[in-house]
């Protein structure tokens, strides 16, 4: 029998408690009880789970959510309704409050489906999407989700879910169109303009950003006909009449967005923008983000042009003098944006690398030349590892997008288990060197366990790879006159003649990639760090007889805009002075957020060529961080999650830790065979190098 629905009365006290941080005497959950109470028992129950869910990001889109819900249940299935959740809680993640709160409230647009209609989801297409993107770009264009299509310039953002024609084909040409007028508004110029200041003089503003939003677009399929004929045949196809007459002046080859917002002036009073499945939306957002390249590409351009210069004339000394002897001519811009140009150092002609290349176009795209003082000498924008963090988040979308410009910095999914899926770009990585000190340490340690070492460079030179003689070979180097001797007397007794009778020399090689990934929390203070850094000293002396490639680097942070990863050996260095003084200047300094380091990590291990990848991580404690709920269960399952992904991508995980804790969440996050535990600090040089002994034999 099934389960009977919460009363009213029984839901009231649940969302009182529930939703207690948003309610007042003038916002009550009398009203989002009455609106849960006709609903089925399992429905409720959804909600009501739901609303815990969310409530861990923000209580006030855990209210809009409850509210929205009712409606949302009877429009849409199971899959189409956890989508919508989450696609909300991607743009509050992604943009704020107000524009996660938008996507709740605004359930129509996402219940707007053709009847019959095949729907077509962003997931199934993002693969065929991304190639499309990249045939169009002239710059790296990344695709995401959003609510409404949009784009910041750097990333597409378009709807998780298409179902406006009756085929699943036309609705996956709709993702197309959207894509290519999105990447047009960056390749075509609708950023050149200051749009919010242009929609600002009007009574109602957003009414006139949607309007130029739509001259826009007819000003872009016009320049998509001339380049994309294909595209503009889907379009006009789509669309199913001529363009506005009093829009017609946008569709001349020489228009700008110049003249789409003179238009906005003419036309507000008469005209309202129509709405199609493949209308597009103008922010703001997009321009600080057009800003933050142009002075970011600014210093690249031309520090990589310096170093171009000393390649050409090594004689070259660094300054603005070097720059001045570049020129870059442009030439007009074709059909398709594209705009060739000519590099010249002291007048003659000079083939750019590709990254020089790409760089002088996506300043074409942005600007339509190169401005002079382009081609003067730049300054750096270094992360500084010691400045202070808030650690109460500025969660604003300005702020995050502003990071993303930050040379240097890496952006990582992170795993919420409560949603069941990804926070995307939920953390902000740099990679940073370890001050190097004094080399005394080492030294020290190479004097105190000098008996030790020995043992373990003897027993490290018992895995080396040996030339081997392979016998009874169908071909090889060299005859072999065992196996001839005996053939001769099969075939004297009348037996066939046997084929395997060479010799071949086969050499065992070690085809493997080692990181170490190094707790540097603060939790690590005194023993445990001396015990770390001595463990890496043993372990260094030790593989310089094996010949295995393998890197160190540490890890810590604080909150997930301040993740970091402390580079101490590349795999591309040797074993030298420079590395043994970073070894030495390893310190304790933040907290333990693993998901987001073993990402970066796995990333690192995968550049590199090898049969077997091992990622052992020397730990103290369990996941944590500061103030961000990343402490306890989800702290564990992203790291979980962070080590499946690891896996997948044939990365083997290994934790060796000295956490009497260990036990209790290690096997859940390892397996039960994949980490160790050393319960006596001071054993734990010793064990590290006989562990990766055992790992690898």
């Amino acid at each position: 029998m099934a389960e009977a629905r919460l009363t009213e009365a029984e839901l009231r006290d649940r969302l009182d408690y529930l939703l207690s941080p948003v309610l007042s005497a003038r916002r009550t959950a009398a009203p989002l009880a009455q609106l849960l109470a006709p609903l089925t028992r399992e429905q409720q129950h959804f909600v009501l789970h739901w609303i815990e869910v969310i409530n861990r990001s923000n209580y006030e889109m855990g209210y809009q959510f409850a509210a929205a819900a009712p409606a949302a249940l009877v429009r849409l299935d199971a899959a189409a309704i956890e989508t919508w959740i989450i696609e909300a809680m991607d743009t509050y993640d992604r943009e704020g409050l107000h524009r996660g709160s938008e996507v709740f409230r605004q359930i129509g647009t996402w219940t707007a489906v053709a009847a019959g209609a095949e729907t077509a989801t962003f997931d199934e297409y993002a693969h065929v999407l991304e190639l499309f993107v990249c045939g169009l770009a002239g710059r790296p264009l990344n695709l995401d989700t959003a609510a409404e299509p949009w784009t910041d310039t750097e990333t597409l953002y378009l709807p998780p879910r298409i179902a406006t024609l009756p085929t699943k084909a036309g609705n996956f040409s709709i993702y197309k169109i959207l894509a290519t007028l999105l990447w047009a508004q960056g390749r075509f110029g609708t950023f050149h303009a200051d749009l919010k200041s242009a929609c600002a003089g009007f009574a109602d503003p957003a009414r006139a950003a949607a309007l130029l939003s739509h001259l826009e677009s007819v000003r872009l399929e016009a320049r998509i006909g001339r380049a994309l004929p294909g595209i503009a045949r889907d379009l006009v196809r789509l669309r199913g009449g001529e363009i506005d007459a009093r829009c017609a002046a946008l569709t001349a080859a020489d228009a700008t967005v110049g003249d789409s917002i003179t238009l906005l002036h003419r036309l507000y009073d008469v005209l309202d923008a129509p709405r199609y499945a493949w209308t597009t939306k103008l922010r703001p957002t997009a321009q600080k983000m057009r800003d933050a390249r142009i002075k970011r590409e600014q210093g690249e351009l031309a520090r990589a042009l310096a170093e171009l210069a000393q390649e050409n004339d090594p004689g070259t000394a660094p300054g603005a003098a070097t720059l001045e002897r570049f020129q870059i001519d442009a030439a007009s811009a074709a059909a398709d944006g594209s705009i060739d140009f000519e590099l010249q150092f002291d007048g003659a002609p000079l083939a750019p690398p590709d990254h020089v290349r790409q760089l002088i176009d996506s300043v074409l795209q942005d600007l339509g030349d190169i401005p002079d003082d382009y081609l003067q000498a730049a300054g750096s924008a270094a992360y500084d590892a010691g400045a202070q963090v808030n650690t109460e988040e500025d969660e604003s979308a300005d702020a995050w997008h502003s990071l993303q410009h930050e040379a240097g910095a890496h952006f990582y999914n992170e795993w919420d288990h409560k949603r069941r899926h990804y926070r995307k770009n939920w953390c902000v990585l740099r990679e940073i060197d370890v001050k190097p000190a004094s080399s005394d340490f080492v030294a020290d340690t190479l004097n105190k366990y000098r008996s030790q070492i020995v043992q373990l460079r003897r027993s490290f030179e018992l895995l080396r790879g040996e030339d081997k003689m392979l016998k009874r070979q169908a071909a090889g180097d060299d005859i072999d006159f065992d196996a001839l001797v005996s053939a001769y007397t099969e075939l004297k007794s009348g037996h066939e003649l046997p084929d395997r009778l060479f010799t071949r020399r086969h050499k065992n090689e070690r085809d493997l990639a080692v990181l170490f990934m190094v707790d540097m929390s603060g939790s690590t203070k005194g023993w445990i760090n001396d015990a770390e850094r001595e463990s890496l000293v043993m372990l260094c002396e030790a593989l310089e007889v094996l010949g295995d490639r393998y890197a160190i680097y540490g890890f810590s942070g604080l909150t997930r805009k301040r993740c970091e990863i402390y580079r101490i050996k590349r795999f591309d260095e040797p074993y030298d002075d420079a590395v043994r003084q970073r070894i030495a200047g390893i310190t304790p300094q933040d907290y333990t957020r693993m998901g987001v380091a073993i990402r970066h990590l796995t990333r690192l291990l995968n550049e590199i060529e090898a049969r077997t990848k091992l990622l052992i991580t020397l730990s103290d404690g369990k996941p944590d961080d500061y103030s961000d709920n990343y402490r306890g269960e989800y702290g564990i399952e992203d790291t979980r999650q962070a080590l499946i992904e690891a896996h997948r991508a044939g990365v083997k995980p290994f934790c060796i830790t000295i956490d009497s804790e260990a036990r209790d969440y290690l096997p859940h996050l390892y397996g039960p065979v994949n980490w160790t535990l050393v319960d006596d600090v001071k054993r734990l040089p010793l064990k590290v190098a006989d562990i990766y002994r055992r790992l690898t034999a």
